[in-house]
């Protein structure tokens, strides 16, 4: 059966999909495989879905979409799985910007119920022109190279928070911009999180000669099973640009369930860190943060940014409570920049 797309999420992208896909009701209920869907409901928030160029398009009643089956945890979001089994006519939920699809078990307030789809088949690629018979699209194919180890990276920034919405990416794109007006070549990585496109994007935005993240590596997103994997198989891709520092933000928060921790306690991936900067909401998160690094990681947290550094109480706080050094990466980003510089090439 053919259909005619409508939208077609950024989640796919590892898949160059044209606007008529062949369908199948055969639907390997896996995260990472491309399903076609109809909207089911409109709402007045939380409405749009990313294409592959990282447009935000608005969802409209009746659309035909695109999207990758998945699961997401968010806090301040929905929270949804992949269930057992998935057959044509089901109902499951888009459960962020991205296009990832599943289903929905629990919501924020804020963003209201997710917008409900009805699954019409699994789409399917060709693998070659001459056959005629297609097999279900999932995104791992071509993408980056899982590895298990690391013998080599630039040395890395890494950006991560107390929890999602704390400035991790103004942080790591006002860093990207000083450092690249300043001469460094600098590469972006997403390692943990929900496929989104648009941190990338922001990224090379800001100057990064590349970017990737985890869905590049065929992960609609990332937990603590695989993501060590991931994260190394992208620095290496990233390494191949020949990038002076890459600059990496760590989705969602330090204690969520994206796999961050598995991230930070991995030795091989610390041992190329010359920095880290840390997002967090209030005082409180940020006192909790130096115990959690150093209880969890061994670690020290090298510089403290986000809504905390607001204005100089919680700045205060943090340096005469903490002996943290602290700057709004929005207000002071040159400060903060010239102190990350120092500590990643001259300790080089």
């Amino acid at each position: 059966m053919r259909i005619k797309l409508d939208k077609i999420a950024s989640s796919t992208r590892n898949i160059p999909l044209d606007k008529e896909v062949q369908i199948s009701p055969d639907i390997i209920s896996q995260e990472g495989y491309i399903v076609a869907a109809k909207v089911l409901a409109r709402k007045d928030i939380y409405n749009e879905l990313e294409d592959v160029h990282g447009r935000m398009l608005k969802i409209q009643e009746g659309d035909y979409i695109a999207g990758v089956l998945g699961s997401r945890k968010a806090l301040r979001g929905y929270a949804g799985y992949v269930p057992e089994t998935i057959n044509v006519g089901d109902i499951l939920e888009l459960l962020n910007l991205g296009g990832v699809i599943g289903k929905c078990n629990s919501q924020s307030e804020s963003i209201g119920s997710a917008i409900p789809v009805e699954i019409l088949g699994a789409v399917l690629t060709f693998p070659s022109i001459e056959e005629r018979i297609g097999i279900p699209a999932h995104i791992g194919k071509g993408s980056i190279p899982w590895s298990e180890s690391l013998a080599y990276s630039p040395p890395i920034i890494f950006v991560s928070g107390t929890c999602m919405h704390t400035g991790k990416t103004t942080a790591c794109s006002e860093i990207i911009r000083e450092l690249t007006h300043r001469g460094h070549r600098v590469a972006g990585a997403k390692l943990t999180g929900v496929s989104l496109l648009r941190d990338s994007l922001r990224m090379q935005d800001c100057g990064a000669i590349k970017s990737f993240n985890f869905t590049d590596a065929g992960l609609a997103s990332t937990g603590d099973k695989h993501v060590v994997k991931v994260a190394k198989g992208i620095i290496q891709a990233l390494a191949k640009w020949e990038p002076s520092v890459i600059v990496a933000e760590l989705g969602d928060g330090i204690a969520g369930e994206y796999g961050v921790c598995e991230i930070l306690k991995d030795a091989e991936l610390m041992s190329f860190a010359k920095a880290h900067v840390l997002c967090a909401s209030d005082p409180v998160a940020s006192f909790g943060a130096k115990h959690f690094f150093k209880e969890q990681f061994n670690q020290d947290i090298t510089v403290m940014t986000g809504p905390v550094t607001d204005n100089d109480v919680g700045i205060n706080y943090i340096s005469n409570h903490l002996g943290i050094p602290s700057w709004n990466a929005r207000l002071s980003h040159k400060q903060m920049t010239d102190f990350l510089e120092k500590k990643v090439f001259e300790s080089a």
